[in-house]
């Protein structure tokens, strides 16, 4: 046996001999490293005849594929030992018993939005989706806040890349208010409508999130007053509360979709809240201009908007102080609800 047979036999032994990857690497350094055998042959052939260079040159790269192919062989052989010894150690045991799954439940805030539906689906109002993807003009312009307006400060967050296919920017829906616009400019009046769902703005402390959730409600016609608000929210807290012991009032406020507009708050008669004046909803007469932009005469039609935060009434509902726990899938809350 020649010193190149020889070269490769050592090699083959060497690599079989290593028992880890590290080891594998060291007995390779010994033939194929800068150092190596193989690669000090290749430096040797510069002192040869041309013609003895060249066949020698033969001679050693098909030694150092041999030697490499040795390699590529241990290298697949320890792998696929360590990929072994990894299923043996986590194998499955399948005559253990299932798991099973554990009973579901429905969110505390999902709770609250079916309730909410439910009661307003009573007192004859329909109940609208829409996209949570909006466009400006739906979300803002339409309800009397046109760019640069100073209301949309708190709000002009979650923008999108892109434009809808009439150019206008597109946004996450800041409330549910745009669905108000798209009923109203598809039904003709008398308009009942509430719109649950999701709602996207830059917010998150112990009574706000980036995401939350809010019914809008409707009523245009053409002799709606706000006795006729008072009464729908009145009615509509009474059976959300499951109490007939609570008050209802209205004070001034602002908003740029109803003119004139008020805070709604309510106080309960007993209870651990009993006597606190707490605010539940914004509401007001829809502002001319918003009627107009619904396609309609606002000399002719009047109408109500109100605006409630669903985690909000869950929160005065259930006696939860902070909106936080609603998203942070703790089972051991979620479960006192089902």
């Amino acid at each position: 046996m020649n010193s190149l047979e020889e070269l490769v036999v050592s090699a083959q032994a060497d690599f079989i001999a290593a028992a880890d990857a590290a080891a594998l690497e060291n007995a390779k350094a010994r033939y194929l490293g800068k150092t190596g055998q193989i690669t000090e042959m290749m430096k040797g052939l510069g002192k040869l005849d041309p013609d003895a260079r060249k066949a020698q040159g033969a001679l050693i790269n098909a030694v150092k594929v041999q030697i490499e192919d040795a390699l590529t062989a241990r290298r697949d052989a320890l792998a696929d030992a360590q990929m072994q010894g990894r299923l043996n150690a986590e194998a499955i045991d399948v005559t253990l018993p299932g798991r099973g799954r554990m009973p579901g439940g429905i969110h505390p805030v999902m709770r609250t939005w079916e309730r909410v539906e439910e009661i307003f689906r009573s007192i004859g109002f329909d109940v609208a989706d829409g996209p949570e993807i909006e466009n400006d003009w739906t979300n803002f312009t339409a309800l009397n806040s046109p760019e640069n307006h100073p209301a949309r400060s708190m709000q002009d967050t979650f923008y999108i890349d892109g434009n809808d296919t009439d150019g206008k920017p597109l946004l996450l829906r800041t409330h549910t208010s745009p669905m108000q616009v798209r009923y109203a400019r598809t039904h003709t009046p008398p308009i009942k409508v509430i719109a649950p769902g999701r709602t996207y703005r830059v917010d998150s402390d112990a009574t706000h999130s980036p995401m939350f959730h809010q019914v809008e409600g409707l009523w245009i016609a053409e002799d709606i007053s706000f006795a006729d608000l008072k009464g729908v929210y009145l009615n509509f807290v009474k059976a959300f509360f499951e109490t007939d012991d609570l008050q209802v009032r209205f004070r001034p406020s602002y908003f740029p979709f109803t003119e004139p507009s008020a805070e709604i708050d309510i106080a309960f008669g007993s209870g651990p809240l009993k006597g606190r004046w707490l605010e539940v909803s914004g509401a007001g007469q829809v502002h001319p201009s918003v009627v107009k932009n619904f396609g309609l005469d606002p000399e002719k039609f009047i109408g109500f908007a109100f605006g409630s935060g669903l985690e909000r009434l869950t929160m005065l509902r259930y006696g939860i102080n902070d909106l936080r726990l609603f998203y942070e899938g703790d089972l051991r809350f979620l479960k006192q609800f089902n």
